[in-house]
C-alpha cells in the first residue's frame, strides 16, 4: 500500500487498523488527496471482492442495497432478489456526502448489523465485510452532512492532509511511471502486469483472533472510559471543555477505542495495550463523535483541539 500511497503512512496504518478491528472507516480530505486510491490499494492487496459506489444526488437506496425483480417462466412468476454493490467484502462509498440522507441511511443496517432487509426479507453480508466511505469537507457546495446516527457507526474518522513537497515529487514520478507503463501495455496489446501477492481472508481472521487476546489492564480500561466520559461531563474537567462540547461520545466510542488500541498494539508487536496506543488512536475514534457548541464553531475550535484538551486533562490512574 505504501508503494501506491506516498507520504501518507498514518492513513495507511489507519486503513489496516480498520480492517483488522472489523470496523467501518470514514476518510475525509480535499479532492485529489488520494482518498479513493488509498482504499483501492487496500482492496487490491486482499483476496476479497471489491465494489465502488459513486454517491450522487440522484442515487436511490435500491442502487446501494439491491432490489427484488419479478421473473416469469411460462405461466409462473416470482420475485427474486438482485444484490446491489453493497454485497462485497470491501465496499468503497465514494463521496458519501454527495447523496441525500435517505441514501446514506441505506448503509446503516449493513454497517451495524451486517445485513440488509429488502421487502421484508433479510440478506446477510459476507463474513469479511467493511465499508470505507470518503467525503469532501462539509463546507463545500453540493454536500449533505451525514446523520449523527450514521457517523457513530464509523469506527474511525480518518483525515488526509496535503503531502510534503518532497513526497509530492515522488508522487509525480510514480504517476508518470504508471502512465508510461499503461501506454506501453496498450501499444503491445499486453494486459499482463505483475500483481502483488494477495493476503487471504483467513489471514485476516487469524490476525483478528490474535488481537482479541491482546491484554488490556484494568488501569488502561479505566483510562479509555475516562477519556470518553470527559466528553459527556466536560464541566467536571474545565470551563473550556464545557463551553466547547454540546454532546459527548456514546459507549460505541469506548468499544471502538478498545478495539483500535488493541489492534495498534498488535501492529507494534506488543501483547498488551500501552497508554501510547490509546493516545495514538484517540483522535480518529472521537473526532466524529463529539458535537461542538456554536461557540466553539464560532471561535474556530475544531474536534482535534477539543480532543487535545481532553488528553491533557484526563490522567492515567
Amino acid at each position: 500500500m505504501s508503494q501506491a500511497i506516498i507520504g501518507q503512512e498514518t492513513v495507511v496504518e489507519r486503513l489496516v487498523i480498520g480492517l483488522l478491528a472489523n470496523g467501518n472507516l470514514l476518510v475525509e480530505g480535499l479532492p485529489g488527496l488520494a482518498k479513493t486510491r488509498a482504499i483501492k490499494a487496500l482492496a487490491q492487496n486482499l483476496a476479497a471482492d471489491f465494489s465502488r459506489i459513486q454517491f450522487t444526488p440522484d442515487l436511490l437506496p435500491s442502487d446501494v442495497t439491491g432490489t427484488e425483480i419479478y421473473y416469469t417462466a411460462g405461466d409462473a412468476g416470482e420475485f427474486r432478489f438482485t444484490p446491489g454493490p453493497i454485497f462485497a467484502n470491501i465496499v468503497l462509498a465514494d463521496e458519501i456526502n454527495r447523496a441525500p440522507a435517505k441514501v446514506q441511511s441505506a448503509l446503516l443496517e449493513a454497517m451495524e448489523e451486517r445485513q440488509i432487509t429488502v421487502a421484508g426479507r433479510t440478506h446477510a453480508m459476507k463474513p469479511l465485510f467493511m465499508v470505507m466511505a470518503t467525503q469532501n469537507p462539509i463546507e463545500q457546495e453540493g454536500t449533505y452532512p451525514l446523520p449523527e446516527a450514521q457517523m457513530d457507526r464509523f469506527l474511525m474518522h480518518v483525515k488526509i492532509g496535503y503531502p510534503a513537497s518532497a513526497h509530492e515529487v515522488e508522487i509525480v514520478r510514480l504517476v508518470r511511471a504508471e502512465e508510461i507503463a499503461a501506454t506501453a501495455s496498450m501499444q503491445t496489446g499486453s494486459t499482463k502486469s505483475e500483481a502483488p501477492a494477495r493476503i487471504s481472508q483467513e489471514t485476516v481472521f487469524s490476525a483478528r483472533r490474535e488481537i482479541g487476546e491482546i491484554y488490556v489492564s484494568e488501569a488502561i480500561e479505566r483510562y479509555m472510559v475516562e477519556l470518553v466520559y470527559a466528553t459527556r461531563a466536560p464541566e467536571t474537567y474545565s470551563d473550556e471543555l464545557r463551553q466547547w462540547i454540546e454532546v459527548g461520545a456514546s459507549p460505541r466510542a469506548s468499544l471502538a477505542l478498545d478495539k483500535c488500541s488493541r489492534t495498534h498494539a498488535w501492529l507494534q508487536g506488543r501483547e498488551y495495550v500501552d497508554p501510547v496506543d490509546v493516545q495514538a488512536i484517540l483522535h480518529d475514534v472521537l473526532r466524529h463523535r463529539v458535537m461542538l457548541t456554536y461557540q466553539a464553531q464560532g471561535e474556530g475550535t475544531g474536534p482535534d483541539r477539543v480532543i487535545d484538551e481532553v488528553l491533557e486533562l484526563v490522567a492515567l490512574t
